[in-house]
């Protein structure tokens, strides 16, 4: 099979077409036909078809292999069901690997319950990352997860019916069970998102209108949407290979706010039996700071006020809950916010996490970001992160906050040292020998 065949079969909905794949592009690679440019960047955030990403797990490594990344890390929301095929699939491509899962989390019951914190749709529940899960530990989130999907399904059903009552005088005809949860890995584990209502709704668009000039008449006369020059020229595009994920963008700024349902505290579950949960299968509960958003570098938050003014008072509540870590993406941030946030984590002894979630086409892989002097150190404590989950996956106790790991009457800057330095040596196609080394 030639790359082209090659790369097009690692993102085939067959997992084991995707694996076979990974496992030729891995021999092509070992044996130096195909070559790339390794670079210091890594990404422990890239979102796979599990949650709603156009990346397979499996494709997901190799488009990160691909763009230079020395790690690769797998996170969906409310699934750890890509897990698996990420570990197996980096393995045989030859990149580093980790795994974990991000949850809406209920804070409603804390000092802070009634800010709003990270996310922009609700006061009182956070955005968190459970990080460097161990592999033996996956189907234990898989069961603890379970039920936050079938509540929010719930909620999924009740939003399509939302939005449809919306839209439906236009044309649209938006079933749940027919339309949206047919593009989602459900039935595989995966979860079901508010992105993959709003695709299901530019793939109607596209069968209704087409694509071109048609369709961007239709958004602006009949539905009300301004479109800024750049976006419209994209919908204008026929052959934009992008175009149902741009589509989608389009109606999130527009009609999420407009269906989205607040979840209940039965979906959204405490924030502290979240970090216990985490704790007690030695992954890496990590809070997600945004902060403030002046002008969004992204694009894709507008300006608003988050966590910033009452940031010491959350980082000493992130302690008293047990939090490990803090994790941030560093394209969203300024310099003086990530310098503060790095000052206050460090005084509370709380690791630093970095990553970009990857869930569209448009974006890339890369963070250069990663390589200035104020966020240089996140790439060693992905190397950390990444010896941390292979090591407590042979041996629990030298999990990276295991209470009787041997170095656990060392500093924590001191522990990281450590483990960032056995994770650049780790041969990442046989991972979890690391154990050997330490």
């Amino acid at each position: 099979m030639d790359l082209h065949n090659l790369e097009l079969a690692i993102n085939d909905p067959d997992i084991a077409t995707r694996l076979e794949a990974s496992s030729m592009i891995g021999s092509l690679i070992q044996d130096g036909t195909l070559k790339r440019v390794a670079l210091e960047e890594v990404n422990n955030h890239v979102h796979t078809t599990f949650s709603f990403s156009p990346y397979e797990p499996a494709a997901a490594a190799y488009a990160a292999w691909k763009a230079g990344l020395g790690i690769v890390g797998s996170i969906d929301h409310d699934s750890i069901a890509a897990a698996p095929e990420m570990l197996e699939a980096a393995q045989n491509i030859g990149i580093a690997s980790t795994v974990g899962f991000e949850l809406r989390a209920s804070c409603l019951d804390t000092a802070l319950g009634d800010r709003k914190l990270n996310n922009p749709d609700s006061i009182g529940i956070a955005y968190m990352c459970v990080h460097g899960v161990p592999k033996q530990e996956i189907p234990q989130v898989a069961e603890f997860l379970k039920p936050v999907q079938v509540i929010r399904n719930q909620r999924n059903k009740a939003q399509v019916e939302a939005l449809q009552s919306l839209v439906g005088t236009y044309g649209f005809d938006l079933d749940f069970e027919r339309d949206v949860l047919p593009l989602s890995r459900a039935s595989l584990g995966g979860s079901v998102t508010e992105r993959h209502i709003l695709y299901a709704m530019a793939n109607q668009s596209i069968e209704m209108f087409g694509k071109g000039e048609k369709l961007v008449q239709f958004l602006r006369k009949d539905l009300g949407i301004g479109l800024a020059a750049k976006l419209e020229g994209w919908l204008l595009d026929e052959h934009n290979p992008h175009y149902a994920y741009d589509l989608l963008g389009v109606f999130k700024s527009n009609f999420l706010p407009r269906f989205f349902i607040q979840p209940s505290r039965e979906e959204c579950l405490d924030v502290r039996e979240v970090v216990s949960f985490a704790n007690s299968i030695g992954a890496i509960a990590a809070y997600a700071y945004l902060g403030d958003v002046a002008e969004s570098p992204t694009g894709d938050k507008k300006a608003e006020k988050f966590e910033d003014d009452f940031l010491d008072e959350l980082m000493d509540l992130l302690v008293d809950i047990g939090f490990p870590a803090v994790t941030y993406m560093p394209p969203r941030n300024t310099k003086e916010q990530m310098l503060r946030l790095q000052k206050l984590a460090k005084e509370r002894g709380l690791m630093e996490i970095s990553g970009v979630d990857i869930n569209s086409s448009r974006q890339i892989m890369n963070c250069p970001e990663l390589l200035r002097p104020e966020a240089r150190h996140l790439v060693d404590s992905a190397w950390a992160l990444v010896a941390h989950e292979k090591l407590a996956s042979v041996e629990p106790t030298l999990g990276l906050f295991h209470p009787d790991n041997p170095l656990a009457n060392q500093s924590l800057v001191a522990r990281i040292n450590r483990y960032t330095t056995l994770g650049r040596k780790m041969d990442v196609r046989d991972p979890y020998s690391l154990v050997k080394q330490f």
